[in-house]
């Protein structure tokens, strides 16, 4: 028999679906005249944990939903969970846990009595093994009769992800799920998400807080629809070759005003009582602070982000937005 070019490219699609929870090339979305994602390529691994980071409006939560079969792309092409992101979208829905950054479930109704209707919702068999299931799982077993009102932030995040995992979604979409809840919230909730990445899930999650992002296996930075930067970490720190000085004493806020007209630097932050300073010459950055206390650091990923924030463009600045 003898195999076509067509065949042989199919059959190369077909492997790489099925390599990635999630694989785009080429995602661009327009609302209106304003180009909210442009050119988006980007794969996520099966049990891989994915931050999203950027400034407000720039195009996460657009671009989460179009990976993820929710919005349709206008141009570009790409599988989720093996299913096409543009003719299959129903059944990659059927797959996918959603958590938004509102807690969106009933105030007056139980812990219990939240799972149990989502599971009727769902239709799901075996409901209250079901939800006896993500009790446990999720630690509110002893909490299950408690009010969802009466519950604190981590609590209700308890739920919202127990509410997400009924269905044992293979894709989970997170966002900004931990915004105003405590450290230690935070820190369980995260244990929560490692856990189920071991158990194969994969993880999208827009977030702000640079510890979360830490914890992530893979970043990605989208600035006003523009994807900056992608890797680990340590990749992303280490392809933007800054180097940065800390800077301590008096007169930060003047000192830090001084070395922004210097050519060398290309970055001031105060953090507490000291001055991050970044640039690309460690010789000529040594030559600008030789009048102040200096000692070199690590760049650290916010020094990273907030640098890449500043070299990037509001996409807003000429659109005509009405919506």
């Amino acid at each position: 028999m003898r195999i076509t070019y067509i065949q042989v490219n199919l059959w190369k699609y077909l492997l790489d679906a099925n390599d990635f929870a999630i694989n785009v090339t080429g995602l661009n979305k327009y609302f209106g005249d304003k180009h909210v994602v442009k050119d988006l390529s980007l794969q996520v691994g099966h049990g891989e944990i994915v931050g999203f980071l950027g400034p407000n409006g720039s195009g996460k939560t657009t671009a989460i939903r179009m990976m993820c079969g929710l919005l349709t792309p206008d141009s570009g092409e790409g599988t989720c969970l093996g299913y096409d992101i543009v003719t299959q979208s129903d059944a990659i829905k059927r797959e996918v846990g959603y958590m938004t950054q509102r807690f969106s479930y009933w105030e007056d109704l139980s812990i219990r009595e939240n799972l149990d209707f989502v599971a009727r919702v769902y239709e799901l068999a075996n409901r209250n093994n079901v939800v006896d299931e993500a009790l446990r799982s999720l630690g509110l077993t002893s909490r299950s009769s408690q009010l969802a009102k009466s519950l604190s932030g981590g609590w209700k995040q308890r739920l919202a992800l127990a509410a997400c995992m009924l269905r044992h979604p293979k894709l989970l979409l997170l966002d900004e799920p931990t915004a105003g809840v405590d450290p230690s919230a935070r820190r369980d909730f995260w244990e929560e998400l490692h856990e189920l990445a071991n158990k194969g899930v994969s993880v999208l999650i827009s977030t702000h807080y640079m510890d979360e992002a830490e914890r992530c296996h893979k970043l990605a930075y989208l600035s006003y629809g523009t994807l900056l930067a992608q890797g680990s970490a340590k990749e992303i720190i280490e392809r933007q070759a800054l180097y940065t000085y800390e800077v301590t004493g008096d007169r930060l806020m003047e000192i830090s005003k001084i070395l922004e007209h210097n050519g060398a630097i290309e970055q001031t932050v105060i953090f507490g009582s000291t001055l991050h300073v970044s640039g690309k010459d460690p010789s000529d950055i040594e030559t600008a602070l030789k009048e102040y206390p200096f000692k070199p650091i690590p760049t650290s990923l916010e020094d990273v982000f907030i640098h890449l924030m500043k070299t990037s463009t509001d996409n807003y600045g000429d659109a005509d937005v009405t919506h």
